[in-house]
């Protein structure tokens, strides 16, 4: 089973409503809906913004259901200048740019403890979604990069820079890397998907509600061949 996990409405009811077979079942405050979304048996939830939420929704979707897969759909902002609005970003890996503990010892984004500094994405899921993103996305271009995640809508040019400069990041949200984190730990195989809404810059404000739609629609079209390719 695949799980497909996304932060608001408007990321995951496309697919909802492309479902056969729904039945909904109610945990953690949340809505995890069971069914067959082209061909293939996934459930899908809305986590909610932030990384406590994607983190417990990506825990309790795994002990409820077994999944064999995470996959985490949305959208960021464009940390590169040659990937614009409306492109994708597959995850190499994903990093928790908020994460600080220089004062032991570690550099930023290392969480204190941890074996590892970043959390790589499966290569196979990636393979299989970038070529998917060609076949239904044609007028965009994918890239396959570093994810950045914290709990900040980021929409400065100083912040940006810093984010570039530190860790080398592609795009910039709110959830990807604690799911990675997540099922990292719990050795479930992961991707995160990002369609690019912002610049993540001072025009960021005014580019998230105009692009958000186009985006999502992006998204829905790549998780939907994804899913037929891994039934």
């Amino acid at each position: 089973m695949i799980g497909i996990i996304g932060a608001m409405d408007i990321e995951v009811a496309k697919l909802k409503e492309q479902m056969t077979e729904v039945t909904v079942v109610k945990k953690a405050g949340r809505e995890y809906v069971k069914g067959i979304l082209n061909g293939a048996p996934v459930v899908v939830v809305r986590a909610g913004v932030g990384k406590v939420n994607a983190a417990g929704c990506t825990q309790c979707m795994i002990d409820t259901f077994s999944v064999d897969y995470v996959i985490n759909t949305g959208i960021a902002g464009s940390l590169q200048a040659k990937i614009d609005i409306g492109d994708v970003v597959l995850a190499t890996d994903t990093v928790e740019h908020d994460m600080e503990a220089v004062a032991f010892g570690y550099p930023v984004g290392q969480i204190p403890q941890m074996d590892v500094f970043s959390f790589e994405a499966d290569e196979g899921l990636r393979r299989i979604a970038k070529e998917s993103c060609e076949k239904v996305n044609p007028d965009i271009h994918v890239y396959e990069g570093r994810v950045l995640t914290g709990d900040q809508f980021v929409s400065g040019d100083e912040k940006k820079k810093w984010l570039v400069d530190t860790f080398a990041g592609y795009c910039t949200e709110m959830e990807g890397a604690a799911i990675a984190h997540t099922a990292y730990l719990n050795e479930v195989p992961f991707l995160i998907v990002r369609a690019i809404s912002d610049k993540a810059d001072n025009s960021a404000h005014e580019d998230y509600p105009t692009f958000e739609k186009k985006a999502v629609e992006r998204s829905v079209r790549l998780i939907y061949e994804m899913a037929g390719r891994l039934n």
